[in-house]
């Protein structure tokens, strides 16, 4: 018994944006959107945010669709150390 499992490929050019995105020089918040368009079976962006706050992102979610997130935000910790940690976020509303 054979199974098909369809695996999404990464859009070239958003391969590209993050890239550039990990290693980027600005300090504030920042998020790449991202979702699957499902013809070309190709993760692609959506839109990109600068000096955005967790809640301002959440807003920009749309209520039906699946997204993944990359998002960097300045952390600051107990010692003073600054850090700007990158994190993978995915969203799916209830019932998708």
């Amino acid at each position: 018994m054979s199974s098909s499992l369809v695996v999404c490929e990464v859009d070239v050019s958003l391969q590209e944006k993050l890239k550039k995105f990990r290693f980027r020089k600005e300090t504030s918040n920042a998020a790449i959107l991202m979702k699957i368009d499902m013809e070309k079976q190709l993760v692609v962006l959506e839109e990109e945010y600068e000096n955005i706050s967790l809640d301002e992102l959440r807003e920009e979610l749309p209520e039906r669709q699946p997204r993944y997130i990359v998002y960097s935000y300045k952390l600051t910790h107990g010692d003073g150390r600054v850090s700007y940690p990158l994190c993978f976020i995915f969203s799916s509303p209830v019932g998708e």
